[in-house]
């Protein structure tokens, strides 16, 4: 039965890539086509062989029976993976186009509802864990290569993209040698930040935001994510002690976050006042909703009351209405604490931190 879905699953994906290939042929040529086909179909055909080769995971558990068939929690995930296959095609093409942008989105929005189908049909399985780990890292090997090429985040951001692969292999490696690999404790901050790089590359690429900021903020955005491998690698190795994990997200609720909401306020009055202009004189209605979105979203951060949500107001009208221009300290000062207190939360004093339950929640649970 799950073999028989997975064929007509490849089928399908089949038919989608010929639809597309016919498509553009027609509106940007046949060389461009083919090759969009050739990489689709190489991202595509990895997506399906890797799930074909672990059927065997299907299950709730070691030693538990199968299920009998791919649950819808599965089939989301490889529908994601189609989804980034198809946006795989455009890499290294010559055009830009809004297509790439909308199936990533589309990718990133399923990674949270594809774990939410799974939980509420009680089908939750080894193989969607897998699945949804390898799928996540190749979309952010996929996507943030497309980002790059047309000038939306900064090319260092591919260090994160090959971090998970350097991982497992060191891993691999250890074991390999004979050497011990230590149990990692859980650690909710790994799936909150993997969530948030998806979708902040999927923002990056629409034509939405200043690619100043996005070029910016992806390398602050990379940061927690490269730190937080360092850590881990730490504690599998043996270097770190496990509870490692647990002491440094106290003191970040405690130290860190705190300190980030007073810089980002410092950081926003500098930032306005190197600009030599501040929320008045007001010349339209823009302009001063503009004022009052950035007054709401540093009010939200500084008092912590839902501080994540006035993070996300707080770099969209960044990138919408203040562009950052030539000033390179305040502005980045201001982009990097802001996408932190987005990435983290407000920490420890806040008033209201229902944006961090929402984040961290397991729906369908």
């Amino acid at each position: 039965m799950m073999k028989h879905e997975l064929q007509v699953i490849a089928g399908l994906g089949c038919g989608i890539l010929l639809i597309g290939f016919s498509l553009l042929g027609f509106a940007e040529g046949w060389r461009i086509a083919g090759q969009w086909l050739l990489q689709a179909g190489l991202i595509g055909g990895f997506v399906w062989l890797y799930a074909w080769r672990r059927l065997g995971l299907n299950r709730a558990g070691v030693g538990i029976p199968l299920y009998t068939n791919l649950g819808w929690g599965n089939r989301l995930t490889l529908l994601r993976g189609g989804l980034i296959a198809l946006t795989g095609g455009f890499l290294f093409l010559n055009i830009n186009v809004l297509l790439p942008a909308i199936l990533y989105t589309l990718a990133a929005l399923l990674d949270r509802l594809d774990g939410y189908a799974a939980r509420s049909s009680k089908q939750v399985s080894l193989l969607g864990n897998e699945l949804d780990i390898t799928f996540d890292a190749l979309g952010l090997l996929v996507a943030p290569l497309l980002a790059i090429s047309l000038g939306k985040i900064h090319g260092s951001y591919l260090l994160l993209s090959i971090a998970y692969y350097v991982y497992q292999w060191a891993l691999q490696r250890r074991r390999n040698r004979g050497l011990v690999v230590y149990a990692l404790p859980p650690n909710p901050l790994r799936r909150t930040l993997a969530g948030f790089q998806m979708g902040f590359v999927a923002v990056a690429l629409w034509p939405v935001l200043n690619p100043q900021l996005t070029i910016i903020a992806s390398v602050a955005f990379m940061l927690p994510v490269l730190f937080g491998f360092t850590v881990d690698w730490g504690v599998v190795s043996g270097r770190l002690p496990p509870q490692a994990i647990s002491n440094l997200d106290d003191w970040s609720r405690r130290f860190f976050q705190l300190g980030l909401r007073l810089l980002l306020a410092l950081a926003l009055l500098l930032f306005l006042a190197a600009r030599d202009f501040g929320l008045f004189p007001l010349a339209d209605i823009t302009d001063y909703l503009s004022a009052l979105g950035l007054l709401f979203s540093a009010s939200l951060i500084l008092l912590g009351f839902a501080g994540r949500f006035g993070a996300l107001i707080l770099i969209i009208l960044l990138g919408w209405r203040y562009p950052i221009g030539d000033i390179t300290i305040w502005g980045s000062l201001l982009i990097f604490t802001t996408s932190w207190i987005l990435l983290l939360g407000t920490g420890r004093f806040s008033l209201w931190q229902w944006d961090d339950d929402w984040v961290q929640r397991y729906d369908g649970t």
